[in-house]
């Protein structure tokens, strides 16, 4: 981020508001394995500085497969110091955090030995780092006196969502006050209470907040002996709740929400607009017995399959089953299990927005391409540098097989094939694994020909979206790309459909790119479709809005679609006119790039041609042959031609002596491209 935005936003947050930070810089989710020494997490979260909590958990598994392993939530905040840790599960004070914490960093934190065990080929582990914000979190320690109508001051700069309050020199429970219990339908959340170590519905006691309701300044406290006992230490970690107020990103987007829903008991469950997508969720049934549940992105919610979850209650491995969905605007309940959505039970929650929020400035930030093994550390099997959303695969470039496509959304198991019409399947492995922070998958070993080309969702550049048809025109689909998608791809994931293409510059004669169509899976030339397929309706910066075609849109049918847009000196979705010329005169594709295109995809669109891709991983070179993959084929590496040249700015296409399907410079042609730098 430019330095002229940071100190703006230093200034905003010194003035008390949230200072158009964005959610990146104040939560991270990040997954590591031990090595059975100290290690350092870089998630970009100033702790040192700014301050706030480490959550740890040993997943409860291992590297190697071992699994069942049971093991405690560790907590550690920069207000008891880095030396002490908590527990959500037990009642348990504060214990030493020796071996267990080292240090508090300006981009992360450091782990002790006995949150780094190698041993069993290496404890996987979950790490939720919350930054002390306004409107987002707060960390408070203050020592109770035992009489009731005690204020605390904080300095969350809201009247607090949650509230989660521990005593730390006695075995007493962990309280929480959330905004949206309701015990008795008074709608007095200050009146109630509910157990973070238990299964047991919320209940009433003046004893806790003394009946008094939270404020922007301070919360006041009874004198219950689990918040307020005379001459004891407390700690109280206080989550915002955003409503239209937040003040981050652009300075008017909210990261985090506090609320209830009321379950169905059905597998098509509520729906919970939250205005944002969520990357973490933490749920608890309010009214009835049940745990609470912990998901996130990372290590997997997953539309169509089983979710990966944790309980803060319970020292218990992560589980996996269907429990929630995201979507662009919130989640929803997909099961009828009791945890999450069983039939006119109260739920609460809070949910926090996925990021990242900043336009991406570096093209290596958000693609990546490498071979399998072919860039340390291995794993990932892939190295990419970041955490990857969408991966295409080829097993060989130098041989026949498919085009593989997966993505965060849909898991490691969610497989359609580019240049095939084949429904979804289940086909995957520790090859595609998308826990994994600096790329794809668990596996190790080398294989210089397989492929994976890699991106990660960033606003104005790319988005995934899953989403289910209605089978009537005019359905509109939210996205969160924020602004109008240039490129899309859609694909049916439950039946033998094409992959439907836009282009905003792919229009079949005398119509617009919103009456057109293009099929990633074949070379034909562009398509006059009418309304079918995008309704005649241009994609907007919210949403997109689909015609009644069963390619993109029949009743019941789930469908996943990949979004492309410009971004300056990053990614470019263009067109351009061929001039024939296979020399210094050759076609340039002028992107705004400085240092030339690392991928470049080029459709011929008025007559057939293949989806010929480029890349400088296999070669984009001066004065040699350049080798070209053909998405919508099996075939191998295409490498007896010279079609492209470096540029600078982007790249220079030459007219060959080929068959006009592989040729990106006829004169007179009409092309699309998409290039990355």
């Amino acid at each position: 981020m430019a330095n002229t935005k940071k100190l703006i936003q230093a200034a905003a947050g010194a003035a008390g508001g949230a200072g158009g930070l964005n959610v990146e810089e104040v939560f991270s989710t990040y997954l590591y394995d031990g090595n059975d020494a100290a290690q350092t997490i870089t998630n970009g979260i100033d702790l040192s500085g700014e301050g706030g909590l480490v959550w740890l958990k040993n997943r409860g598994f291992t590297v190697d497969g071992t699994t069942g392993i049971t093991d405690s939530h560790q907590l550690i905040d920069t207000e008891r110091g880095a030396s002490y840790r908590l527990s959500t599960n037990t009642t348990s004070g504060n214990n030493s955090a020796t071996n267990y914490f080292s240090s508090f960093n300006s981009d992360g934190f450091t782990v002790g030995t006995n949150m780094s065990n190698g041993f069993d080929g290496g404890h996987r582990y979950t790490s939720w780092t919350f930054r002390k914000a306004p409107k987002f979190f707060d960390v408070v320690t203050y020592t109770g006196d035992g009489v009731a109508g005690k204020t605390v001051s904080h300095n969350l700069g809201s009247v607090p969502g949650c509230i989660i309050v521990k005593r730390l020199d006695a075995s007493r429970d962990w309280i929480v006050f959330h905004r949206s219990l309701n015990v008795n339908g008074d709608n007095a959340p200050e009146t109630d209470g509910i157990i973070l170590q238990s299964q047991n519905p919320a209940f009433d006691s003046s004893s806790i907040w003394n009946d008094t309701a939270p404020t922007s300044t301070d919360f006041t406290l009874g004198d219950g002996l689990s918040v307020n006992a005379s001459g004891s230490p407390h700690v109280a970690y206080l989550f915002a709740h955003n409503d239209g107020d937040g003040e981050f990103g652009d300075g008017t987007q909210d990261i985090i929400k506090c609320g209830s829903y009321t379950g169905n008991g059905s597998t098509s469950g509520p729906e919970i607009d939250l205005g944002f997508e969520p990357q973490w969720v933490m749920i608890k049934r309010s009214s009835g017995l049940a745990p609470w549940r912990m998901y996130d992105n990372m290590r997997g919610i997953v539309t169509g399959d089983d979710d990966s979850y944790l309980s803060p209650n319970l020292s218990d491995a992560e589980t996996s089953a269907e429990r929630i969905e995201l979507t662009p605007t919130g989640f929803k309940a997909v099961t009828t299990t009791a945890d999450t959505n069983s039939n006119g039970s109260t739920y609460i929650y809070i949910a926090i927005r996925r990021g990242p929020m900043a336009v991406p400035e570096d093209a290596t930030d958000v693609f990546a391409i490498d071979t399998r093994g072919g860039t340390s550390p291995t794993p990932p099997a892939y190295y990419s540098g970041f955490p990857v959303d969408l991966q295409v695969w080829k097993s060989s470039i130098t041989a026949s097989n498919n085009w593989e496509a997966r993505d965060r959304l849909r898991g490691t198991y969610g497989r359609v094939k580019l240049n095939l019409t084949d429904a979804e399947d289940s086909n995957g492995g520790n090859e595609f694994f998308f826990d994994q922070m600096l790329g794809q998958g668990s596996a190790t070993g080398t294989n210089t020909s397989r492929y994976s080309w890699m991106w990660k969702r960033a606003p104005n550049y790319f988005d995934v979206v899953a989403y289910t048809g209605n089978g009537t025109r005019g359905l509109t689909v939210s996205h969160n790309l924020g602004v109008a998608p240039e490129m899309m791809w859609v694909k049916g994931r439950d039946n033998a459909f094409d992959w439907t293409v836009y282009h905003k510059d792919a229009a079949a004669s005398g119509t617009v790119a919103e009456s057109s169509a293009l099929e990633l899976n074949n070379t034909n030339a562009v398509a006059a479709a009418g309304y079918v397929f995008w309704d005649n309706t241009a994609p907007t910066s919210s949403v997109i809005t689909l015609g009644n075609n069963a390619q993109v849109n029949q009743s019941g049918y789930n469908y996943i679609a990949y979004l492309f847009a410009s971004v300056d000196g990053v990614s470019k979705v263009g067109s351009y006119t061929g001039n024939g010329s296979s020399n210094g005169d050759s076609q340039n594709i002028d992107c705004g790039f400085s240092s030339g295109a690392r991928l470049v995809l080029i459709k011929r669109t008025d007559n057939t041609g293949n989806w010929l891709l480029f890349d400088t991983s296999r070669g984009i070179v001066s004065s040699g042959n350049d080798p070209a993959l053909l998405v919508n084929s099996t075939g191998s590496n295409f490498t007896g031609f010279d079609f492209l040249e470096p540029n600078s700015n982007g790249v220079n296409v030459l007219y060959n002596d080929v068959s006009s399907s592989y040729n990106p410079n006829i004169s007179g042609a009409n092309y699309i491209f998409y290039a990355i730098a």
